[in-house]
């Protein structure tokens, strides 16, 4: 799928990252307090930003604390990975950093 990236914003081949990951939806916590709707909702990310995300927060951090757009721009070092990678073409492809 072709479009723009949720969190650098460039136009990429993106791909579908859940914000509720896909592991933790059985969870009881989930099951009782998160809508259904909200649990599968997805935003399209490229795959810098996609390796970048999962590098650097585990998948409860990202249930429990990250679990929106703005919140996954608002981290301190993902918010410093975006600031450089708008900066790089569309289709550059780099390895995560997790400093």
């Amino acid at each position: 799928m072709q479009g723009r990236c949720s969190l650098c914003e460039r136009e990429e081949v993106l791909t579908r990252h859940h914000l509720i990951p896909r592991c933790r939806h059985h969870n009881r916590r989930n099951k009782r307090d998160v809508p259904r709707e909200l649990a599968h909702e997805t935003i399209g990310l490229c795959p810098p930003c996609h390796k970048q995300v999962h590098a650097l927060l585990t998948e409860k951090e990202l249930e429990r604390e990250w679990n929106t757009v703005e919140k996954l721009r608002s981290h301190p070092e993902l918010s410093r990975f975006i600031v450089w990678i708008r900066k790089r073409p569309a289709g550059f492809r780099c390895k995560a950093y997790t400093g």
